[in-house]
Protein backbone atom coordinates (compact mmCIF):
# COMPACT_ATOMS: atom_id res chain seq x y z
CA UNK A 1 0.00 0.00 0.00
CA UNK A 2 1.65 3.35 -1.12
CA UNK A 3 -1.36 5.98 -0.54
CA UNK A 4 -3.96 6.34 2.22
CA UNK A 5 -7.57 5.08 0.76
CA UNK A 6 -9.21 7.68 3.00
CA UNK A 7 -7.07 10.98 2.22
CA UNK A 8 -4.47 9.68 -0.50
CA UNK A 9 -1.38 10.78 1.29
CA UNK A 10 1.43 9.11 1.01
CA UNK A 11 1.84 5.85 3.52
CA UNK A 12 4.77 4.73 6.08
CA UNK A 13 5.36 1.59 7.62
CA UNK A 14 6.06 1.90 10.82
CA UNK A 15 5.08 0.49 14.43
CA UNK A 16 2.33 2.53 15.91
CA UNK A 17 1.46 3.48 19.62
CA UNK A 18 -0.19 0.46 21.68
CA UNK A 19 0.37 -1.93 19.22
CA UNK A 20 3.63 -4.65 18.48
CA UNK A 21 3.46 -4.80 14.40
CA UNK A 22 5.02 -2.72 11.79
CA UNK A 23 1.38 -1.38 10.36
CA UNK A 24 0.65 0.55 7.01
CA UNK A 25 0.15 4.29 8.82
CA UNK A 26 -0.79 7.35 6.92
CA UNK A 27 0.90 10.23 8.67
CA UNK A 28 -1.54 12.44 7.35
CA UNK A 29 -4.78 11.49 8.61
CA UNK A 30 -3.29 9.16 11.66
CA UNK A 31 -5.54 5.96 10.33
CA UNK A 32 -4.16 2.88 10.90
CA UNK A 33 -4.66 0.11 7.59
CA UNK A 34 -4.59 -3.17 8.95
CA UNK A 35 -4.67 -6.14 6.65
CA UNK A 36 -5.77 -9.30 8.12
CA UNK A 37 -6.64 -13.03 7.15
CA UNK A 38 -9.31 -13.30 4.33
CA UNK A 39 -12.41 -15.95 5.22
CA UNK A 40 -13.03 -18.57 3.09
CA UNK A 41 -16.37 -19.98 3.83
CA UNK A 42 -17.86 -23.35 2.04
CA UNK A 43 -19.64 -26.49 3.12
CA UNK A 44 -19.77 -29.97 2.54
CA UNK A 45 -23.31 -30.65 0.72
CA UNK A 46 -24.12 -33.97 1.25
CA UNK A 47 -27.80 -35.66 -0.76
CA UNK A 48 -27.56 -39.39 0.74
CA UNK A 49 -24.73 -40.93 0.87
CA UNK A 50 -22.92 -39.04 -1.77
CA UNK A 51 -21.18 -35.47 -2.07
CA UNK A 52 -21.50 -32.42 -4.18
CA UNK A 53 -18.52 -31.25 -5.63
CA UNK A 54 -17.86 -28.73 -8.17
CA UNK A 55 -14.97 -28.70 -11.02
CA UNK A 56 -13.42 -25.17 -11.43
CA UNK A 57 -13.29 -22.90 -14.04
CA UNK A 58 -11.52 -20.57 -12.61
CA UNK A 59 -8.05 -20.00 -11.76
CA UNK A 60 -6.37 -20.82 -9.35
CA UNK A 61 -6.58 -24.44 -9.59
CA UNK A 62 -8.73 -24.50 -13.10
CA UNK A 63 -10.68 -27.91 -13.70
CA UNK A 64 -9.73 -29.41 -10.49
CA UNK A 65 -12.39 -30.44 -8.11
CA UNK A 66 -13.52 -29.10 -4.60
CA UNK A 67 -16.27 -28.70 -2.57
CA UNK A 68 -18.31 -25.38 -3.07
CA UNK A 69 -16.62 -22.19 -0.89
CA UNK A 70 -15.07 -18.64 -1.54
CA UNK A 71 -14.52 -15.96 0.06
CA UNK A 72 -16.90 -14.41 2.51
CA UNK A 73 -18.24 -11.22 1.68
CA UNK A 74 -18.78 -8.28 3.86
CA UNK A 75 -22.23 -8.16 6.15
CA UNK A 76 -22.75 -11.98 6.29
CA UNK A 77 -22.18 -14.17 8.34
CA UNK A 78 -19.63 -17.44 7.87
CA UNK A 79 -22.58 -19.69 7.61
CA UNK A 80 -24.83 -17.62 5.46
CA UNK A 81 -21.59 -17.36 2.79
CA UNK A 82 -21.48 -20.86 2.73
CA UNK A 83 -25.34 -21.30 1.44
CA UNK A 84 -24.25 -18.07 -0.96
CA UNK A 85 -20.99 -19.54 -2.51
CA UNK A 86 -22.71 -23.06 -2.49
CA UNK A 87 -26.16 -22.02 -4.47
CA UNK A 88 -23.62 -19.62 -6.72
CA UNK A 89 -21.48 -22.37 -7.54
CA UNK A 90 -23.43 -25.23 -7.41
CA UNK A 91 -26.77 -24.08 -8.00
CA UNK A 92 -27.75 -26.09 -5.17
CA UNK A 93 -30.16 -24.93 -2.04
CA UNK A 94 -28.84 -26.40 1.69
CA UNK A 95 -29.71 -26.67 5.00
CA UNK A 96 -26.55 -25.46 6.92
CA UNK A 97 -25.72 -27.47 9.47
CA UNK A 98 -22.72 -27.11 12.00
CA UNK A 99 -19.10 -26.25 11.65
CA UNK A 100 -16.92 -28.92 10.61
CA UNK A 101 -13.63 -27.73 10.04
CA UNK A 102 -11.31 -25.07 10.27
CA UNK A 103 -7.92 -24.60 8.48
CA UNK A 104 -5.43 -21.67 9.11
CA UNK A 105 -3.96 -21.24 5.51
CA UNK A 106 -0.96 -18.22 7.30
CA UNK A 107 1.25 -18.29 3.32
CA UNK A 108 -1.85 -17.40 1.76
CA UNK A 109 -3.65 -15.06 4.37
CA UNK A 110 -6.31 -17.54 4.79
CA UNK A 111 -8.43 -19.02 7.15
CA UNK A 112 -11.29 -21.91 5.33
CA UNK A 113 -14.67 -22.82 7.38
CA UNK A 114 -16.48 -25.48 6.20
CA UNK A 115 -19.47 -26.26 7.56
CA UNK A 116 -22.25 -29.61 6.98
CA UNK A 117 -24.97 -29.21 5.39
CA UNK A 118 -27.89 -31.47 3.67
CA UNK A 119 -29.00 -30.65 0.15
CA UNK A 120 -32.52 -30.29 0.25
CA UNK A 121 -33.32 -31.67 -3.02
CA UNK A 122 -31.29 -33.46 -5.96
CA UNK A 123 -31.22 -30.40 -8.22
CA UNK A 124 -27.97 -28.82 -9.07
CA UNK A 125 -26.46 -26.97 -11.44
CA UNK A 126 -22.52 -25.27 -12.46
CA UNK A 127 -22.33 -21.63 -11.87
CA UNK A 128 -19.87 -19.34 -13.87
CA UNK A 129 -17.34 -20.26 -11.64
CA UNK A 130 -17.71 -24.06 -12.40
CA UNK A 131 -17.20 -26.64 -15.39
CA UNK A 132 -19.39 -28.98 -14.20
CA UNK A 133 -21.01 -30.21 -10.71
CA UNK A 134 -21.19 -33.59 -10.02
CA UNK A 135 -22.66 -35.78 -6.95
CA UNK A 136 -20.20 -38.63 -5.86
CA UNK A 137 -19.92 -41.74 -3.78
CA UNK A 138 -16.54 -41.79 -1.06
CA UNK A 139 -14.93 -44.46 -3.97
CA UNK A 140 -15.55 -42.09 -6.51
CA UNK A 141 -14.04 -38.87 -5.40
CA UNK A 142 -11.03 -37.87 -7.39
CA UNK A 143 -8.61 -37.44 -5.10
CA UNK A 144 -5.72 -36.69 -7.59
CA UNK A 145 -7.90 -34.23 -9.09
CA UNK A 146 -9.01 -32.58 -5.60
CA UNK A 147 -7.95 -28.47 -5.93
CA UNK A 148 -6.96 -27.73 -2.52
CA UNK A 149 -5.50 -29.15 0.69
CA UNK A 150 -8.44 -27.86 2.84
CA UNK A 151 -10.68 -29.73 0.78
CA UNK A 152 -9.14 -32.69 0.52
CA UNK A 153 -8.16 -33.00 4.26
CA UNK A 154 -12.32 -31.55 4.81
CA UNK A 155 -13.37 -34.40 2.88
CA UNK A 156 -10.78 -37.20 4.59
CA UNK A 157 -12.08 -36.19 7.91
CA UNK A 158 -15.92 -36.26 6.84
CA UNK A 159 -15.64 -39.62 5.36
CA UNK A 160 -13.25 -40.98 8.08
CA UNK A 161 -16.08 -39.80 10.59
CA UNK A 162 -18.96 -41.17 8.75
CA UNK A 163 -17.39 -44.16 8.44
CA UNK A 164 -16.79 -44.06 12.57
CA UNK A 165 -20.83 -43.34 12.89
CA UNK A 166 -19.98 -40.02 14.38
CA UNK A 167 -23.21 -38.53 12.55
CA UNK A 168 -25.65 -41.11 13.69
CA UNK A 169 -25.95 -40.23 17.23
CA UNK A 170 -26.34 -37.28 19.52
CA UNK A 171 -23.21 -36.88 20.76
CA UNK A 172 -21.49 -33.23 19.93
CA UNK A 173 -18.42 -33.60 17.96
CA UNK A 174 -15.14 -31.30 17.85
CA UNK A 175 -14.52 -29.18 14.92
CA UNK A 176 -11.69 -30.25 12.95
CA UNK A 177 -8.35 -27.71 12.93
CA UNK A 178 -5.46 -27.88 11.64
CA UNK A 179 -2.53 -25.15 9.75
CA UNK A 180 -1.76 -26.07 6.00
CA UNK A 181 1.83 -25.56 5.22
CA UNK A 182 3.30 -23.52 2.90
CA UNK A 183 4.35 -26.73 1.14
CA UNK A 184 1.31 -27.78 0.80
CA UNK A 185 0.47 -25.80 -2.39
CA UNK A 186 -3.05 -23.61 -2.48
Amino acid sequence: MKFCSHCAAPITLRIPADDSRERHVCESCGIVHYFNPRNVVGCIPVFGEQVLLCRRAIEPRHGYWTLPAGFMELGESTSAGAVRETHEEAGAIVEIGPLYSLLNVPHAEQVHLFYLANMTSSQFNAGEESLEVALFHEQEIPWDEIAFPTVKQTLEWFFADRAAGIFDSDTPFSVHSRDILPSEKI
